[in-house]
């Protein structure tokens, strides 16, 4: 495994520790096995990043999702990930001291894990008014799209690595997946911004790309954009899209299909204070319902135009959750209907020519 390979694992196994625990709440996983995998994951961050002259926190050399953007510094993506495991394990150690002394996490070394996290470089161009996908990767020259022919998609099959690697041009979401995992890290303005900025530049040379451009054009308002990349990840190997359906379907593309209806058009997220929705439907859905596990109960969400309707299946102890940022209480056999807010409204953002998502 490759160097930049392994911290996007460690990214991937401490967010599946941090959500697993949100989600379920299971104490007894998270002090058997979760605070050993969030303290050793913290130590190889903490091992692989350096403070520099400026007190930052950084960590160089790194290939986020995007591939074709290989060994940069300061990845965004991977920066905040980094910053939550730092975080998790901290907080995790102080809720089960006795694990903590058999894994010899001491204060200091806690202290400088919440150091590093609070320090963490997640770089931002000022002029531009976005997050960098990395440190100076808005100041690399720019694909020439305009002279690719649609024939040569895609471009890792085309154009030697070399070129692709000190372009702004995108294989598949980066900085998008960023603000899908970690949203609470950044304002509705900034994420609206991001998108359109980096939606420009992404060429989908990969199935990963559909899901995630779906969640957050939803959460930004670009409903039918949304759709429009849901039904490319629903139509990828039934239609055979990238015509090679042959080799094997794309199993992740298939996963991503359910992300993009729960997390994109249902507004599903998790962060540290609890579930919260913030569902809206494209035109061409009239209705989406879908259940979810939460906390022990079963929870049923059915989305129309304009209400949403919150159902506890199972369990008899009510529960908070959120709705477009208001506060409810769910209770069993006392369903709740709660307007949905029309969307933000911003400029439609481009692809690259020739790069649109299917349209059916």
């Amino acid at each position: 495994m490759s160097l930049a390979g392994l911290r996007e694992d460690l990214a991937e196994i401490a967010d599946a520790v941090v959500r697993y625990v949100r989600i379920t709440g299971d104490v007894d996983f998270e002090e058997a096995t979760g605070v050993e995998l969030l303290v050793e994951t913290a130590r190889v961050w903490r091992d692989l990043g350096h403070f520099d002259a400026e007190g930052r926190f950084r960590i160089d050399g790194v290939t986020g999702p995007d591939e074709y953007s290989p060994l940069a510094d300061n990845n965004t993506y991977t920066n905040l990930m980094a910053q939550q495991n730092l975080r998790a394990a901290a907080e995790a150690v102080e809720r089960y001291p006795q694990r903590a002394g058999a894994l010899n996490a001491s204060p200091v070394e806690v202290e400088d894990w919440r150091a590093a996290a609070d320090a963490m470089m997640i770089p931002f161009n000022d002029r531009l008014g976005v997050h960098e996908q990395a440190q100076l990767f808005t100041e690399l020259e720019e694909w020439d799209f305009g002279a690719t022919p649609a024939e040569n998609y895609p471009l890792l099959l085309h154009y030697p690595y070399f070129q692709l690697y000190r372009k702004q041009v995108i294989k598949q979401p980066d900085l998008v997946l960023a603000m899908h995992l970690r949203s609470d890290a950044f304002t509705a303005e900034e994420k609206a911004r991001n998108f359109a900025y980096y939606e420009r530049l992404t060429v989908r040379d990969s199935s990963l790309s559909d899901a995630t451009e779906a969640v957050i054009a939803a959460e930004v308002g670009h409903l039918e954009l949304a759709y429009d990349y849901l039904v490319e990840a629903a139509l990828l190997d039934l239609d055979d899209l990238q015509h090679n359906t042959r080799d094997g379907i794309h199993i992740a593309a298939v996963a991503g299909v359910w992300i993009a209806l729960v997390a994109g058009f249902g507004g599903v997220r998790v962060p540290a204070g609890g579930a919260q929705f913030a569902p809206r439907l494209p035109s061409r859905i009239s209705r989406l319902t879908f259940k979810l596990q939460y906390r022990g109960r079963r929870l049923q969400v059915t989305t129309l135009r304009e209400s949403a309707t919150y159902t506890l299946l199972d369990g008899s102890a009510a529960i908070e959750l959120m709705h477009h940022g208001e506060r409810f209480t769910l209770s069993a056999g006392a369903p709740v209907t709660l307007k949905i807010p029309p969307p933000p409204e911003w400029p439609a953002p481009k692809q690259p020519p020739g790069r649109e998502p299917f349209r059916r």
